[in-house]
């Protein structure tokens, strides 16, 4: 039987399938390894959410902000796994192989075990944080049931990514799947912000705190913000990023579906210009101009990096900063929406006067501590 020299080339040239124990770091392997530095990390987060038992405005607006960091994060690395091909590095679920819960024996190359199998447990670092906040917020006095039902959808959230990373993976990294996965996770990352804004206020009733035309376009930002986003899965859906090389793909135009995700980019950047123009000219108040003005940064670099990538054929590594920006832009969209209203005791009507002390107080970080229960 001959063999082409082709195919001996091609034979030559592949990598053969090594398990993830075959990357070793002082006699232990890589999964061992990822798994003490989660499980540090999660003990260094317990250690910290000592302070939280008596919380304070400062101590939970930490902690609040620290959920959109992680949350936002995951979502990064997991795009990480998609443009190095390690989405199916762990082959089952919950396990990582039929037999084992660490990648041993997955016939994947250890380094996209290695991946996968790290994007799986940082979930823990992220439900910790959850789960550390949601107890902070019940330790509040007097407790605040806006905030409670907040900080108790961000572990639901987190779990329920877990479930639908699962159901990906069951599905052989289906684009629907993937792009379900990612747009929960900004859906989670909405109700961080919302919890991030709101512990920073009193507790209240939610009112418009600029003008009606503003706040529309806040609005619409979401709206159009969260379909920019759906685009972009259904962009990557069809592209070369699979996950695996045996995912399947969506058979979509590729080049029609990016030029409808730049038209939703551009009605982006023309609201996120728009409101900008709007809050200085009228002089709202300074969280509304300073989202204002950093979303439309946002939007810029974005865009100017989602051109880049396009032009040089979707490098992986521009692939994951798109979807950093992807994230930073959406939480910028979300804090400029949250910011167009303010939470208002009830008694007290909304000013919009810079000398108005309710109006300082509400542009500083409180720092006046919350004694815990």
């Amino acid at each position: 039987m001959s063999v082409s020299p082709a195919s001996a080339v091609l034979a030559a040239n592949t990598v053969p399938p090594l398990a993830a124990e075959d990357i070793a770091l002082l006699g232990a392997p890589l999964w061992a390894w990822q798994i003490a530095v989660v499980a540090a990390g999660v003990l260094a987060l317990v250690l910290l959410a000592r302070t939280i038992w008596h919380p304070t405005r400062r101590s939970l607006s930490a902690w609040t902000f620290g959920n959109i960091v992680v949350n936002a994060g995951i979502a990064v690395t997991g795009a990480t796994v998609r443009v190095t091909s390690s989405g199916l590095g762990c082959s089952e679920w919950p396990r990582c192989t039929p037999e084992s819960f660490v990648p041993v024996d997955t016939g994947h190359a250890a380094f996209n075990a290695a991946i996968e199998f790290g994007n799986r447990t940082l979930t823990f670092v992220v439900l910790a944080v959850a789960v550390i906040t949601f107890v902070a917020v019940m330790r509040m006095s007097p407790r605040r049931r806006d905030l409670v039902r907040m900080a108790a959808v961000v572990p639901f959230g987190v779990l329920g990514q877990g479930v639908v990373g699962g159901i990906t993976v069951w599905s052989d990294l289906h684009p629907a799947s993937v792009a379900a996965h990612f747009l929960l996770s900004m859906v989670v990352v909405f109700v961080t912000v919302a919890l991030y804004v709101r512990c920073r206020e009193p507790e209240g009733r939610p009112r418009v705190s600029v003008g009606p035309m503003l706040h529309a376009i806040s609005v619409g930002l979401v709206v159009v913000g969260f379909m920019l986003l759906a685009a972009g899965t259904v962009v990557t859906g069809t592209g070369p990023h699979g996950g695996d090389a045996a995912a399947p793909r969506w058979t979509f135009d590729l080049p029609a579906v990016t030029r409808l995700h730049s038209a939703l980019a551009w009605l982006t950047l023309a609201g996120a210009l728009l409101a900008a123009v709007i809050a200085f000219r009228t002089g709202a108040r300074r969280p509304v101009r300073t989202s204002s003005a950093l979303l439309l940064a946002a939007v810029v670099l974005q865009g100017v990096l989602g051109y880049t990538q396009y032009a040089l054929g979707l490098p992986a590594t521009l692939v994951v900063l798109h979807v950093l920006g992807s994230t930073l832009t959406w939480v910028a969209i979300c804090r400029l929406y949250f910011s167009t209203t303010r939470l208002t005791p009830p008694g007290r009507e909304v000013s919009e006067d810079p000398a108005d002390p309710a109006v300082r107080d509400a542009e500083r970080s409180p720092a006046e501590p919350a004694p815990g229960r």
